[in-house]
């Protein structure tokens, strides 16, 4: 308790101003309360424990025990006191200043008093229980919704790895198809073959001449030209990125190849 909350609660329990301003300067110097300038009291926060404490600086002070209460009843009131102490030093405040029939007089009311302030400490209690358990709630909600979210990062993580690696293999690819695209111009530059002439070739010759040109080993097949001949047209055809010629050049020996085929 400050000095401003001390000369209060004098003034509440009907004491003198003179009297209080000597009282409060006597408790400062026995260090019962502190200085506080100008500071003063909160409405939302307590000043005194318990009732205890206010009986004892009011019996100090030499206030009767009808003000006396009266003043502590109005702190309850104001929540400058945060609860009610011991019954039987309310009782001896009371009779050592011979107010007992006052207080008994009272006594109904002060029950009362103390009921509704046991309501309220029981419903703050109830209230701060509540928020105690959603606060855990909430932290246990968040903790799993952050424990999901690292799941998802390293899922997406992992992906992006594979995504990453089928990239390059793509690429690969798309390079070796490429070398075999520019070896199958050269080729087609060099000869000055016509489409006329490329008809005219026995199955087995054009099988051995597609070989060289796709790349493909002399043991591959005519399923294995057909095939090395479709991925060539995909990675060539113009909505993939290829050229338009040279997608016709692919497009016209694998026309060839089947009619030979065929033939």
């Amino acid at each position: 308790m400050d000095t401003d909350q001390a000369f209060d609660l004098l003034k509440a329990a009907e004491v003198p101003e003179e009297i209080c301003i000597q009282t409060v300067r006597r408790w400062l110097k026995e260090r019962k309360i502190i200085y506080s300038g100008k500071v003063r009291f909160v409405k939302t926060g307590y000043i005194l424990e318990d009732t205890d404490q206010a009986i004892d600086l009011l019996k100090d002070a030499g206030v009767d025990a009808a003000k006396g209460i009266k003043a502590i009843q109005r702190w309850l009131y104001e929540g400058k006191i945060q609860k009610i102490g011991s019954r039987n030093q309310i009782t001896e405040y009371i009779e050592d200043e011979k107010n007992t029939k006052l207080f008994l007089n009272k006594s109904s009311d002060q029950d009362k008093l103390i009921r509704d302030l046991k309501g309220r400490i029981k419903m703050q209690d109830e209230q701060l229980k509540e928020l105690e358990e959603l606060h855990k709630s909430t932290v246990t909600a968040l903790n799993q919704q952050k424990e999901k979210l690292q799941k998802e990062i390293r899922k997406l993580e992992t992906e992006n790895g594979a995504l990453q690696k089928e990239t390059k293999r793509l690429l690969s690819d798309n390079i070796g198809l490429r070398k075999q695209l520019l070896k199958l111009q050269e080729e087609l530059s060099k000869g000055g073959k016509r489409d006329a002439e490329i008809t005219q070739r026995a199955p087995i010759s054009a099988t051995l001449d597609y070989q060289q040109k796709l790349g493909l080993s002399k043991t591959a097949g005519q399923k294995d030209i057909l095939a090395a001949f479709k991925k060539l047209l995909k990675t060539t055809h113009p909505d993939h990125g290829g050229s338009p010629a040279v997608f016709h050049y692919v497009k016209t020996e694998y026309d060839h190849f089947k009619n030979s085929l065929k033939g």
